[in-house]
């Protein structure tokens, strides 16, 4: 079950505030600039598949502090 595009930003801001990352340098661990992951977290475009990916990976390896949101977004 994909990501409903109005939860993507919510997921996204909430990833990169448990990292405690700027959306700058959670755009360096994704391989994106930081407009990218503004305009994600704005709702202006949605990550593309292999950016949900590595976001669903990044969940992964976070262990308990991720599987809430890998539950609610991927159903894992």
């Amino acid at each position: 079950m994909p990501v409903s595009s109005s939860d993507i930003p919510i997921l996204i801001r909430t990833l990169r505030q448990r990292l405690g990352l700027s959306q700058r340098k959670l755009g360096e661990k994704f391989g994106v600039v930081f407009q990218t992951v503004n305009n994600w977290e704005n709702g202006r475009t949605k990550p593309t598949r292999m950016a949900m990916m590595l976001i669903q990976q990044q969940l992964e390896q976070m262990g308990e502090e991720g599987s809430d949101l890998l539950e609610k977004y991927f159903g894992k």
